[in-house]
């Protein structure tokens, strides 16, 4: 499949991972954006957009995590934001839950797609439990690099993945058993290495923050298999 790849900064700021969360039918992203900036979002991943805070913040992609089958929140998100979310959410016939953890800032702890979810290891099965119920997927305890911040580390789709460059190939190659490919060492915004921070992607495409170089993008085009 033919993929999209365009670069984007929000209110002004390259690390748009930090405000976006999207999978392949909504980007959930804070009140405000430039109608440039929605139009680069939607042509891109092809998705509808919602417009909410969450737990007060515009960092969505901090907050948030989830796949095409459910959406967890973090256990601050408010009770109007939460509103909007699961009306919208039930449209498109995507689950979604608050997740009672001390953790909030979920979109840093989770790595997720369609298949498996890796969170770092500040959950108990509890909580492993309801984060497999709400996502339909086998949820692994996994962190990387000895951080409990695999979703800051990494971001997947269901076609492939990059990471952060300073993996080991020891821990590449546990990644690759369960996630069923290689993840491509990559950078954003020229160097930085937490790679989540400047990328939003989809099956459909992939928005970087503006200051990604070409190098980094044939690196990012390698691991999300873009033609």
């Amino acid at each position: 499949m033919d993929m999209v790849l365009n670069k984007l900064s929000i209110m002004g700021n390259p690390n748009i991972g930090v405000y976006v969360f999207a999978n392949d039918k909504i980007a959930i992203i804070p009140p405000g954006l430039s109608d440039y900036e929605k139009n680069i979002l939607t042509e891109t991943l092809n998705v509808e957009l919602i417009e909410t805070k969450v737990a007060g913040t515009i960092i969505n992609g901090v907050m948030l995590a989830g796949n095409n089958k459910g959406i967890i929140l973090p256990r601050n998100v408010l009770d109007d934001e939460y509103t909007i979310l699961l009306n919208e959410l039930k449209k498109h016939g995507i689950e979604t839950a608050v997740l009672r953890s001390k953790v909030t800032a979920l979109g840093n702890i989770f790595l997720v797609n369609d298949n498996i979810a890796i969170v770092g290891s500040e959950f108990n099965e509890k909580e492993l439990e309801k984060i497999e119920e709400v996502l339909g997927v086998k949820a692994v305890i996994k962190d990387i690099m000895g951080l409990v911040i695999p979703g800051s580390l990494a971001v997947v789709t269901n076609n492939g993945g990059v990471i952060h460059p300073d993996v080991s190939d020891v821990e590449l190659y546990e990644l690759k058993e369960l996630l069923g490919f290689y993840l491509e060492r990559a950078t954003v915004n020229s160097g930085v290495p937490f790679i989540k921070t400047g990328l939003v992607a989809n099956t459909y495409g992939v928005v970087v923050g503006e200051l990604t170089t070409g190098p980094e993008i044939l690196r990012i085009q390698k691991g999300l298999r873009i033609r």
